[in-house]
């Protein structure tokens, strides 16, 4: 019975993709609205420099703060 459950929830959630997937149409981003003034492109490196490597900094520093923190709290619990 469970089998037979899982499937129906695979098939089902198959199709609302599917279906989703056909009624978006990203044909409609081709043509600019009024009053866009579109920007110049991103080289392959900024796209790199601002969609991997800042997230990736920001991750580490975030990390550091929060390692650090841990640390000087438990030094404070012990002496």
């Amino acid at each position: 019975m469970d089998k037979k459950n899982a499937l129906r929830a695979g098939a089902l959630a198959a199709g609302t993709t599917l279906m989703m997937l056909l009624m978006s149409s990203p044909a409609l981003a081709v043509v600019p609205d009024d009053g866009d003034d579109p920007g110049p492109g991103l080289s392959v490196i900024d796209t790199l420099g601002l969609f991997v490597a800042a997230p990736l900094v920001l991750f580490v520093v975030i990390a550091g703060l929060v390692i650090v923190g841990d640390k000087s709290h438990k030094q404070q619990k012990q002496g």
